[in-house]
């Protein structure tokens, strides 16, 4: 059937068009993709969760969430730390944050094994030596004598632990507060939530030049 009429030889197929075989509607895969509602999700990870889509992997991220849709995350976020990381559906938003030399802000809370002080606060915010070479300069404020807020515009594996090593220091415990302009105040730990309008706003504005 094509348009609810039975098919006739020599027919053709135009986008927009319903085409019915036994029953069954047949759309392409092209038009499947643009009806596919994008999803946009904030998750407050639990540390010994592991970010990756790999569902035979014990303790992955997608089989935690058990989202009904297919969703991935936006980057990583170690095993060992917990807080906020994005997933979605929408590839090219993906792109867009990933993209290196973006500057997109990433905001963590960190508590080490030894005191600090200024020294280590100046050191870490003027970039440290690590084995991929020297780490960007950043914003890094002392919250107490164990505790530290940091911002990153970089994205290297496990860059906060090493830039601690590096300095003679260990981390206890790391938290990401924010990924650009979504926070994650107000959202328990193991919870997701879908982005605000107001939030996928300021977020498609801010990644529509990348």
């Amino acid at each position: 059937m094509l348009n609810e009429q039975p098919a006739q030889l020599g027919n053709r197929y135009q986008s927009g068009d319903t085409v019915e075989v036994d029953g069954s509607i047949i759309t392409t895969v092209s038009e499947k993709k643009k009806k596919e509602k994008l999803l946009y999700v904030a998750f407050n990870k639990p540390v010994g969760i592991t970010t990756t889509t790999e569902e035979k992997i014990p303790g992955n991220i997608i089989s935690y969430i058990n989202h009904p849709k297919r969703i991935f995350p936006i980057g990583r976020l170690d095993k060992d730390s917990e807080g906020l990381i994005l997933l979605t559906n929408d590839g090219d938003i993906v792109n867009k944050i990933l993209r290196a030399g973006n500057n997109h802000e990433k905001e963590y809370i960190v508590r080490v094994s030894s005191p600090i002080d200024g020294h280590f606060i100046q050191r870490m915010a003027s970039g440290v030596r690590i084995k991929d070479g020297m780490t960007n300069p950043c914003i890094v404020k002392r919250l107490s004598t164990h505790n530290f807020k940091i911002i990153l515009t970089q994205g290297l594996n496990r860059q906060i632990r090493r830039m601690c090593e590096a300095l003679g220091n260990k981390v206890q415990t790391l938290q990401r507060i924010r990924i650009m302009n979504i926070k994650l105040e107000g959202l328990a730990i193991g919870k997701w939530r879908y982005l605000s309008e107001v939030e996928l706003n300021q977020l498609m504005e801010m990644t529509k030049n990348n």
